[in-house]
């Protein structure tokens, strides 16, 4: 009876509601039927049906208070009312910011920012009933569904957009904002799943729907999906211009577009622009570290603290993680872009680079390559491994970012060179266009870091591009060569990041890294064999490299396979070698120093002392055991010259290889003197027992004398890092002969001697510590004074650092006064740099003082102005010495020594002016026999001496009469 009598009073306040005029007092009905309403009242309906939209606080507070047990037949009012109430608010709101830019009264902003957020309470609570029951329903419900999606888009849009006029109720929208955008983005999931939207993906049952009820859902929850993301992408590029205030939404609104798009994924959807909102990513990143950047180099030269680097850095990574991410879903759309993609990430690389060469700006490097590098590295990586990609297409990405020509402009290099004209600056790198890319010299060392980085990941990628990448490693040695990159590799550290394993960052030498790259790479193109062709094809192109830098690399390359892989992988490239050998031998007999095959086989000399005896066995066995043909003897010869490790055979080999040598040797002066003639025979092959003697003693002492190189410069260590042991009074006999061996030192030990000077300058650094009278007759002072001038009178720009350290480190602690007498009056230092003729002393103490100073000031020492214009000058004269390489051949035809067919024991002596490799031979055979004389006076084998003296007296007058000989006309 109490319902009934309820349910009457409800229906007479709505037929009094109908028939008012009156704005106020409809309003008061409307909240007497808020204040009646019971959960159990069956006239929802009929309400719905009667209830004005009047905008008003009231009206919302009632709709919401029926939204809870309304059924979907009468939900769709609720809908109209919820579409109409943002409509309203949104055109006001437009209205008000167009027609003078603020709202009038007071009283009536407070009024309608309240009426706004009460719309938005509204709107949450009907998008969450939705979400929680989705109606499948007829066309019009689909359209009022959408109409109502899309006005609470646009009214948070707007309200966001506008959000500094919400000054008194600011946080409160923002957070109703959150909220709405939070449930449309569930909402749109939940459509997905209520109408099966993979399914649609996979072309199931979806004809069924549109057959049996007449609606394409699909269509619908596309639309309504397709706008969330457009408005998403709208607020979230707005949010990123918003300061920290608009962090949530920004979040929110980047996650919702990445989240949804994978909704949609497979779909064609004409409206959006995939390929937009991948570069409005990618251009939000360059932009925020653009901004980063210039406000960094305004301060002044402070350290910046790493803490605050990476929290500039966060948003960065923010925008390049979502671009990954949608970039995975969409490859073809980011491929569209790859230009903008690929200039991002040389930027980035190309900064931390910059940033490394500033002392204080070491802390941006680290977290840039911590946060940023990998993630712009793994968009790179997202594009290249993508197998919905072309291959043609990713072999473009690489083309675009390695190919760049050689700059082979003449080059003067009598002008003086002006380093800061070569500087990269911030501004040059960040103005840097797509269409000038390819051309720019400022992202240099970007693509050299990028392609580095690559190959370091290259595990991660798949087999095809792991060969492409493999046929671009010439690409790489022509990036290294030119001088900007020359100078960097010689003179930077750059920061590595450690891995996932270990976050963080190491610093290492650019040269040290770069070998690392390769090597790893080496690991992982072995797993391909197309990869490895490809690698093995590089290795062989570039064994005999014009431009050091780029040689040394191969070469370490060519030592690490040796030392590392598989004795099958090994012979068959050193066969390849080899093979490659004969045809230089064939082609150019000439013997001259520094032509092709003296060059080739010097490195493949130095390759083999890293090889394992088997495979220097089977080269010895293959090459050097047959000289029956011409051929094998000129190789043979050409690596007896050049040292070939006979040291390195194995025991069986070596004994037979010693025995051979003798007596071919033997046999080669037994013929002579009897036949009593002398014998001409081609490119000195008439001597070849000769060399094979002189190399197997030469190979003796190096392995001696290099063994002793490295025990003593091990034992300069371990004594330079214990303080204690210069106490002890064997430290100035150990000074005194270590000045008998560099002051006295023979010519050929120069080169083990050069070894243990880096260690010898830690020991005389060292050497502050004792105390010593400084009496002018001292003779372990005399020796202090000897050393050190060889130390600081080379010219070598390392052995230049090393010594001036060292001295430097003495000069500030030691006890001595006359310091004078420690620097020679041609110390490296003391000379002018641009002539290198006129030596000052004022001049050296000159750059003592500044090292110094340089050392109190900083605490991590890198190249200065002078040293990278020095290097920059010998990279141009490398990079133009290469142009001339390839241009010119390296052996004239006048150099080489024709070749004829003779007799197999020797030819006749022709009435012709002689070759100009005899001249050459037979200095190099005097000089074989004075190496042979010095080893056997030195050997303590009385039988050895007995039994090869004669030979080598009598071999001396051989070499006499061929002199002879030769002087004849």
């Amino acid at each position: 009876m109490e319902g009934e009598n309820k349910g009457g009073d409800l229906r007479s306040l709505l037929e009094a509601i109908k028939a008012c005029d009156d704005v106020e007092t409809r309003v008061s009905l409307i909240s007497q039927v808020g204040d009646s309403y019971q959960s159990e009242t069956s006239d929802i309906a009929f309400l719905v049906q009667h209830l004005i939209c009047i905008l008003n606080k009231k009206i919302l507070n009632v709709a919401a208070k029926f939204l809870e047990s309304v059924d979907s037949n009468c939900f769709t009012q609720f809908l109209i009312l919820g579409t109409k109430v943002s409509a309203w608010c949104r055109k006001h709101l437009l209205m008000a910011v167009e027609s003078c830019g603020e709202l009038t009264e007071e009283q009536h902003s407070v009024i309608f920012f309240q009426l706004v957020l009460d719309s938005l309470n509204f709107s949450s609570a009907s998008i969450a009933t939705l979400t929680r029951s989705p109606i499948i329903g007829e066309k019009v419900e689909m359209l009022i569904i959408e109409d109502f999606i899309l006005e609470q888009l646009n009214l948070t849009k707007s309200s966001v957009l506008e959000i500094k006029r919400f000054h008194p109720i600011a946080s409160e929208v923002l957070k109703m904002v959150q909220i709405i955008l939070d449930a449309l983005i569930k909402l749109c999931r939940a459509y997905s799943l209520a109408i099966d939207l993979d399914s649609h993906k996979l072309n199931k049952r979806n004809a069924d729907k549109v057959n049996v009820t007449g609606v394409d859902y699909v269509s619908h929850v596309i639309s309504i999906t397709a706008c969330t993301i457009e408005n998403l992408y709208e607020l979230g590029t707005f949010a990123a211009s918003g300061g920290g205030s608009l962090v949530t939404i920004l979040n929110l609104s980047w996650k919702g577009v990445v989240s949804l798009l994978q909704l949609i994924k497979g779909i064609l959807v004409e409206r959006l622009n995939v390929g937009d909102i991948i570069l409005s990513l990618v251009s939000l990143a360059t932009e925020s570290l653009r901004c980063a950047a210039e406000a960094w180099s305004s301060f002044p030269r402070e350290p910046v603290p790493i803490s605050d680097a990476k929290r500039v850095f966060l948003p960065i990574k923010f925008f390049l993680i979502n671009a990954v991410r949608i970039s995975s879903d969409y490859p073809h759309e980011a491929v569209g872009i790859y230009k903008e993609i690929t200039l991002c990430v040389l930027s980035i690389s190309s900064l931390s680079i910059l940033w490394s060469s500033e002392k204080h700006l070491r802390s941006l490097t680290e977290g840039l390559v911590e946060l940023v590098e990998p993630t712009s590295l793994l968009l790179l990586h997202t594009l290249l491994n993508s197998a919905d990609v072309s291959s043609e297409a990713k072999c473009q990405i690489l083309d675009w970012l390695f190919a760049v020509q050689m700059d082979f402009d003449p080059i003067n290099l009598d002008k003086g060179f002006d380093v800061a004209s070569k500087l990269i600056s911030l501004d040059s790198i960040l103005a840097t266009s797509c269409d000038a890319m390819p051309q720019s010299d400022i992202l240099l060392l970007g693509r050299v870091m990028v392609f580095l980085n690559l190959l370091k990941t290259s595990q991660a990628l798949r087999e095809d591009m792991v060969v492409s990448i493999s046929s671009k490693l010439d690409c790489l040695l022509d990036l290294l060569m030119h001088e900007d990159i020359y100078t960097n590799i010689l003179g930077l550290e750059v920061p590595v990041s450690c891995g996932s394993s270990s976050p963080g960052v190491v610093w290492q030498l650019m040269f040290s890294f770069i070998l690392h790259t390769l090597k790893t790479f080496m690991i992982v193109a072995t797993s391909s064999h197309l990869a490895w062709t490809e690698v093995e094809t590089f290795l062989l192109c570039n064994f005999l490299h014009p431009h050091f830098l780029c040689q040394e690399l191969v070469m370490e390359l060519w030592c690490f396979l040796v030392r590392h892989a598989e004795l099958d992988m090994v012979h068959q490239m050193i066969y390849g070698l080899f093979s490659l050998l004969k045809i230089i031998a064939s082609s150019e007999s000439s013997l001259t120093p520094f032509c092709p095959l003296r060059k080739m086989t010097s490195s493949i000399c130095i390759l083999l002392t890293h090889a394992t005896p088997a495979t220097v066995d089977q080269v010895y066995n293959s090459i050097l055991s047959d000289n029956d043909s011409y051929l094998s003897s000129i190789i043979s010869m050409a690596l007896l010259m050049e040292g070939f490790p006979l040291v390195s055979l194995s025991d069986n080999v070596k004994m037979l290889a010693n025995q051979k040598v003798h007596s071919e040797f033997c046999g080669f002066l037994e013929k002579y003197f009897k036949d009593h003639e002398p014998k001409v025979c081609i490119s000195g092959l008439h001597g070849l027992p000769v060399y094979c003697l002189s190399s197997a003693l030469l190979s003796w002492l190096r392995s001696m004398k290099e063994n002793h190189a490295k025990l003593l410069t091990a034992a300069l260590d371990i004594i330079s890092n214990m303080k204690h042991v210069y106490a002890s009074d064997k430290i100035g006999e150990l000074v005194l002969d270590l000045k008998t061996l560099f002051i006295s030192g023979s010519t050929d030990s120069n080169a083990f001697l050069y070894q243990l000077k880096p260690s010898l300058a830690s020991f005389m650094a060292k050497l502050c510590h004792i105390e010593l009278a400084e009496a002018e007759e001292s003779v372990l002072g005399s020796a202090l004074y000897d050393l050190y001038h060889v130390l600081l009178r080379d010219r070598h720009w390392a052995f230049i650092h090393l010594a001036i350290a060292a001295f430097g480190y003495f000069a500030a602690r030691t006890s001595w006064t006359e310091l004078w007498r420690f620097v020679p009056r041609d110390a490296a230092l003391s000379f002018d740099v641009n002539t290198g003729t006129e030596a000052n002393e004022d001049r050296f103490m000159c750059e003592l003082k500044a090292y110094l100073e340089k050392e109190v000031a900083l605490s991590v020492v890198g190249p200065c102005k002078e040293q990278l214009s020095l290097l920059a000058k010998e990279g141009m004269m490398l990079k133009k010495k290469f142009k001339l390489d390839s241009i010119i051949p390296q052996v004239t035809r006048s150099e080489t020594v024709e070749v004829v067919d003779i007799d197999e024991d020797c030819m006749r002596v022709k009435k012709r002016k002689l070759p100009n490799g005899i001249n050459e031979g037979i200095e190099l055979l005097q000089n074989g026999v004075k190496v042979m004389k010095g080893a056997l006076a030195q050997t303590d084998s009385s039988e050895l001496k007995d039994s090869l003296s004669s030979h080598v007296s009598r071999l001396q007058d051989v070499i006499s009469n061929m002199m002879d000989l030769t002087n004849t006309p």
